[in-house]
C-alpha cells in the first residue's frame, strides 16, 4: 500500500515538472514574461519630426559690407560707361570727295524726270563746290573761261582733270546758256562726266 502512494507521487512530481516547462515554452514562443522574471517595459511611442528652421548662414554686418561693395562696383560702372561716351573719338568728317559724291548720287535719282537746265545747274553747282573744297579754287565765282584758266595755272590739276573739266563745262554751257535741246541721256552723260571728274578718273 505504501509503495502504490510513493509512485503516485512521483508520477504527479513529474507531470507538475512538464507542466511549468510547457508552460514556460509557451510563454518564450508568444513573448509573454515567464514566471519569475519581470514584465518588459512598453516602447515609448516616437514624437513626430518638428519641420526645418531656417537659419541665415552670414552674420548683418557681412551682408551690409556685400552690399556697399556692389553698389561701388555699380557706379564705377555707371561712371565708366558715361566717362567713354564724352570722350570717345568722334568719326572723322566726310571728305569734299565724298560729300560730292553722295550729292551727284541724290541728283541721279532724279534725273529721268528732272528737266535739263536747272538738272544742269544742279550739277554744275556740286562740281564747282568741289573743286573750291579740294583745289582751293573759286570755282563758284568764276565763269567757264576763268576757272578754265585757274585749272590750267594750277599744279594741283592734273591734264586728265583738265580735259574732263573741260569737257563737262563745255557742256554744261550749251544746256544753261544756249538752251540746246538736251534729252535725259544728256543729263546723265553730264552727271557721269562730273562724277568721273569727282573721282580723278580719266575722260572718255
Amino acid at each position: 500500500m505504501k509503495t502504490w502512494r510513493r509512485g503516485d507521487a512521483e508520477t504527479r512530481r513529474g507531470a507538475l515538472l512538464l507542466f511549468l516547462a510547457s508552460s514556460a515554452m509557451a510563454r518564450a514562443q508568444i513573448g509573454l514574461p515567464q514566471q519569475g522574471q519581470p514584465a518588459a517595459a512598453p516602447t515609448p511611442e516616437l514624437a513626430p519630426l518638428a519641420p526645418p528652421v531656417y537659419v541665415f548662414p552670414y552674420p548683418l554686418w557681412m551682408v551690409a559690407a556685400a552690399g556697399v561693395a556692389a553698389l561701388l562696383v555699380l557706379a564705377a560702372l555707371v561712371w565708366g560707361i558715361v566717362h567713354y561716351v564724352k570722350n570717345r573719338p568722334l568719326p572723322p568728317p566726310p571728305t569734299p570727295r565724298e560729300r560730292a559724291l553722295a550729292a551727284l548720287e541724290r541728283l541721279r535719282d532724279g534725273a529721268v524726270n528732272a528737266e535739263p537746265y536747272p538738272f544742269s545747274i544742279a550739277v554744275s553747282d556740286v562740281l564747282r563746290g568741289f573743286v573750291s573744297e579740294e583745289f582751293q579754287v573759286r570755282a563758284t565765282q568764276q565763269t567757264s573761261p576763268e576757272f578754265l584758266a585757274a585749272a590750267a595755272s594750277s599744279r594741283r590739276f592734273s591734264k586728265a582733270d583738265r580735259v574732263l573739266l573741260a569737257a563737262f563745262l563745255e557742256k554744261a554751257d550749251l544746256i544753261k546758256f544756249a538752251r540746246m535741246a538736251a534729252s535725259t541721256a544728256d543729263s546723265e552723260h553730264l552727271l557721269d562726266e562730273a562724277r568721273r571728274f569727282v573721282e580723278g578718273g580719266v575722260p572718255v
